[in-house]
């Protein structure tokens, strides 16, 4: 028995997120298993983004990208390799409470102020990402309130 060749994933890869209001969010694969979500919202699949304007960027599992629940509708290349990075997130250790910083594939010490505003480091399912876009904060708590 054959089996089936999951897709690859490749950088600047972009794919339709289909909302429960039947449009479409848009999202394009970065370095270190992330995706940046854009802000543009498109009644088609086919009414992709022009600009390159994002309102998140987020960690999210491969197999969200594989399902094929959310179409790959073309790739768009990065002028370079550091356009291609995820910005910098905080992880904050649930133990100790120190601050860290992980970005270009390393992390550093930090603190409080300089983590303020970040994403918090995660993985995200496809069903937190679409809350989050459809404006359901559940899965976005500000850790440092």
């Amino acid at each position: 028995m054959k089996k089936k060749k999951s897709k690859q994933i490749k950088l600047g890869d972009i794919y339709a997120i289909p909302l429960p209001n039947g449009k479409f969010a848009f999202g394009r694969r970065l370095k270190d298993a992330s995706i940046a979500i854009y802000d543009h919202i498109g009644d088609s699949i086919e009414a992709l983004p022009k600009e390159e304007d994002y309102q998140f960027t987020v960690g999210v599992y491969d197999d969200v990208l594989k399902s094929g629940n959310w179409p790959f509708v073309e790739n768009r290349p990065y002028l370079d390799e550091n356009e291609a990075w995820p910005p910098p997130a905080c992880i904050i250790d649930r133990i100790s409470g120190e601050y860290s910083i992980y970005h270009l594939g390393e992390i550093r010490t930090s603190d409080r102020k300089e983590c303020e505003g970040l994403e918090m480091a995660a993985a995200w399912d496809a069903h937190h990402i679409v809350d989050r876009i459809m404006g359901d904060d559940m899965w976005h708590r500000d850790p440092y309130r």
